[in-house]
């Protein structure tokens, strides 16, 4: 396995919820990532240090808060480009049409656009897999800067995604929409439905 298919198939073990296979799961990555030293791989072995002396209850209740308590730490890709809108339905759609032309389906129905789905893809389907994490590269940013400001071990797991995917080009919001707080700095034209907090 390549590189980034093993960074990405590293990255998408250890951002599933940590379950009674969690230990197994950290221990398996680290073992994997230590015999391939690098920028790509280095923040994921600091992640499995972290984690390691962390008690499962605590670093499950840790994910919860970090992912599913803040809509600019979910793990969910279209949510930074589409929001709640229903463009998000159009936007899952032809992440499952594009995986599933490829012949893969991500397990137990989560949605695809969920990171750790998108990164198995990326693993098993590198070409395609790697244009979605490129079409999604911004969401990507969005997803590590609120991990930093948050103070969470996972900006590790993200920063080695990011090492292994270009750069997105900088987006900028034009000046009369620039009034209030923007949450999340994405392209839109006025017929847009934009995205709502």
């Amino acid at each position: 396995m390549s590189g980034h298919r093993l960074v990405h198939q590293a990255a998408s073990l250890l951002l599933h919820y940590p379950d009674s296979t969690w230990p197994e799961r950290r221990e398996q990555v680290a073992t994997a990532l230590r015999h391939l030293p690098g920028p790509e791989t280095d923040p994921l072995l600091r992640f499995c240090r972290h984690t390691a002396t962390v008690p499962l209850l605590d670093l499950a209740a840790r994910y919860v808060t970090t992912f599913d308590r803040s809509r600019r730490r979910t793990l969910h890709l279209t949510h930074y480009t589409d929001g709640d809108t229903r463009r998000r339905g159009a936007s899952l759609a032809a992440l499952k049409a594009c995986f599933r032309q490829h012949g893969w389906e991500p397990a137990d129905g989560e949605l695809p656009d969920h990171l750790p789905a998108v990164l198995e893809f990326a693993a098993r389907c590198p070409g395609p897999g790697r244009a979605v994490l490129s079409e999604h590269r911004g969401a990507l940013d969005l997803l590590a800067r609120g991990l930093s400001a948050h103070g969470s071990p996972y900006a590790d797991v993200i920063d080695a995604v990011r090492a292994t995917v270009p750069t997105a080009p900088r987006i900028t919001v034009p000046p009369q929409e620039n009034s209030g707080p923007v949450p999340y700095p994405l392209e839109r034209t006025p017929a847009d439905e934009g995205v709502r907090r």
